[in-house]
């Protein structure tokens, strides 16, 4: 169950940033042989941006909903790059601690959003993740 809700939470991330690049006639950047890490909180923040602002657009946020949810996906990714970084070595206890990040996220989202919005999130979830095991299964 932590694996699946952990990756359920990544391939949401995936399909919205994805879709937020074709909305934008932009690619999706590859892995290099040798890929320079940027910090954290870069890379926290961008996400949290791009991820509201497809949230946005999707489930038709208003102002003080998108700056709440902006502030969600951040500490979300701050919190799960630190968990990655003190955890590496111990794979169940990482798991166990991205679980836990991601159901005290789900529980900040369904206070945001509208009941209608959060169940328009969850259709978009399980849609990707439908999608991501289909392609995992040819």
């Amino acid at each position: 169950m932590s694996a699946s809700r952990f990756t359920l939470s990544l391939v949401l991330a995936a399909s919205l940033l994805a879709s937020c690049a074709r909305r934008h006639n932009a690619t999706i950047p590859t892995a290099k042989s040798a890929p320079v890490a940027a910090p954290a909180p870069v890379v926290a923040s961008s996400a949290a941006r791009d991820l509201t602002d497809v949230l946005t657009e999707e489930l038709n946020l208003t102002g003080e909903q998108r700056r709440k949810v902006r502030a969600v996906f951040t500490n979300t990714a701050e919190q799960a790059n630190a968990a990655q970084q003190r955890l590496s070595s111990n794979r169940p206890a990482l798991m166990a601690e991205l679980k836990r990040i991601n159901a005290a996220s789900d529980q900040e989202l369904q206070t945001i959003l509208t009941v209608t919005q959060y169940k328009q999130l969850k259709a978009k979830q399980r849609q990707v993740q439908a999608q991501m095991q289909a392609r995992k299964a040819q």
